[in-house]
């Protein structure tokens, strides 16, 4: 099981941002912080390994995790969606953020 899961818009987007910066031999890492107001950041990039980092595949893509980012990771569910017309985001649905709300049945396209 993966620490974080990946909707198949986010694999394709993911994909196509290997492909088109020949990022074929680096793994991407995901990372998030908690800020004091208990807001999370996160960070996507591709990176090398380091020694500590837990690693996964997931459509034959490797990613990365370090240590201190992994309880705050687990349960992650990552999507690409488009925001406003024409401009798509990566957005983490988050259940260990504090100000996550699961969608509901309203909230998903038909």
């Amino acid at each position: 099981m993966n620490i974080i899961s990946f909707s198949p818009a986010a694999i394709a987007q993911i994909k196509i941002n290997i492909q088109a910066n020949e990022f074929d031999a680096m793994a991407l890492r995901i990372a998030a912080t908690m800020t004091a107001d208990e807001t999370i950041n996160y960070g996507m990039g591709f990176d090398e390994e380091k020694d500590d980092d837990v690693q996964f595949t997931d459509n034959g893509i490797q990613f990365l995790v370090s240590p201190d980012c992994l309880e705050l990771l687990n349960g992650t569910h990552v999507d690409y969606v488009e925001i406003e017309k024409g401009q798509h985001h990566f957005i983490f649905l988050n259940p260990n953020d504090p100000n996550y709300k699961a969608p509901t049945e309203e909230d998903t396209p038909k």
